[in-house]
């Protein structure tokens, strides 16, 4: 591989720069997909092999990035299950079958592989134009997000029935985890089979639980898809928003690289779950919309939290934002790229 600096870092080996890449940088920022996403809906781009791989390409052809990432959602294998959904302008994903009661725990199908093929076309077409330019990361949702968004249809601030399910009814709780456990097993094996170079489970909303409900409730699951997917021999990397609380829990997980997001200072938050790990992190997205001196002066503090370190990736603490200007994301790299310079 041309350049393999960020699955170097990964497995916290010496790299000749700090490796860059940001999350959702196939997104709505940048014109290119705008073009695409004018002819074609989300889950088309998504089911579409050849139009998932254009957009997964648009920002490597674009920008000096060390990683690409396969562009998909986290919702899939929801879909794969027997849940109807959809996405919404200004609302987001929507499912009109939320899962409630027991029976529709029972009802969500078993899913097998060719479930996902237009995704594993998707990314034996990345690969084969990538051309060993960077590596490609695969991912799908962790099975607490999946879980919260099949219980509540959609989006939510206070996760009611998912917390009324899982301290209510909690046999039917973990009877559903394990299902979707299951299921992001079996997505993300089939994944490293069609190419991936590393995986990610992005736990997007766990942060609304406390270490004591995580530990109980959640940590299992997560630990028991990351065991499955061991010996596969990549990088797993596990990332959450909002899990300050959560770090050292989430860490006994088993991932290789913990993500963070931007509610904490890089050096603390490595230093509570050890320098045994790998980390990732994050930049706060809204910071791309600050002026160049104060992008660098952030980028900056990012990289000497990391001290130079083997093991750091530079990201995001979350995804890139809609209407981020260009030229911010080609100069933060650019900036990662000449400060994070061992």
């Amino acid at each position: 591989m041309t350049n393999d600096r960020f699955l170097r870092a990964c497995r916290r080996e010496p790299v000749d720069r700090t490796p860059v890449w940001f999350m959702r940088q196939a997104g709505r920022y940048m014109a290119e997909y705008q073009r695409v996403r004018a002819k074609h809906s989300i889950l088309d781009v998504c089911k579409i092999p050849d139009l998932a791989a254009e957009v997964t390409l648009q920002p490597i052809e674009r920008f000096d990035l060390d990683a690409a990432i396969i562009f998909a959602d986290i919702l899939l294998p929801l879909e794969s299950m027997g849940l109807q959904l959809a996405f919404k302008e200004e609302q987001g994903p929507v499912i009109f079958n939320p899962v409630r009661r027991e029976d529709d725990v029972t009802r969500l199908r078993h899913v097998e592989p060719d479930a996902f093929r237009f995704s594993f076309d998707a990314i034996s077409m990345t690969k084969k134009a990538l051309d060993g330019r960077v590596p490609l990361i695969g991912f799908a949702g962790a099975p607490f997000t999946l879980a919260s968004y099949a219980i509540e249809g959609g989006s939510s601030r206070n996760y009611l029935n998912t917390k009324q399910m899982m301290f209510g009814r909690t046999d039917q709780w973990h009877a559903l985890l394990r299902k979707l456990s299951d299921v992001v097993v079996t997505y993300l094996d089939n994944q490293v089979r069609a190419g991936v170079d590393v995986v990610q489970l992005f736990d997007s909303w766990v942060g609304c639980l406390s270490p004591a409900d995580y530990g109980e409730y959640v940590l299992p699951h997560v630990k028991s898809v990351i065991d499955r997917l061991k010996p596969q021999g990549i990088p797993i990397i596990y990332f959450g928003t909002g899990t300050s609380t959560l770090l050292p829990l989430m860490r006994s997980a088993g991932s290789d690289v913990l993500g963070f997001d931007w509610h904490v200072e890089l050096d603390e938050a490595w230093a509570r779950v050890g320098f045994d790990v790998a980390v990732q992190g994050n930049l706060d997205p809204v910071v791309l919309f600050a002026p160049l001196p104060e992008i660098e002066r952030r980028v900056k503090d990012v990289l000497d939290r990391a001290g130079n370190r083997a093991g750091h990736v530079f990201n995001l603490g979350h995804g890139i934002l809609p209407k981020t200007p260009v030229e911010h994301v080609e100069s933060a790299i650019e900036f990662v790229h000449r400060y994070g310079t061992r």
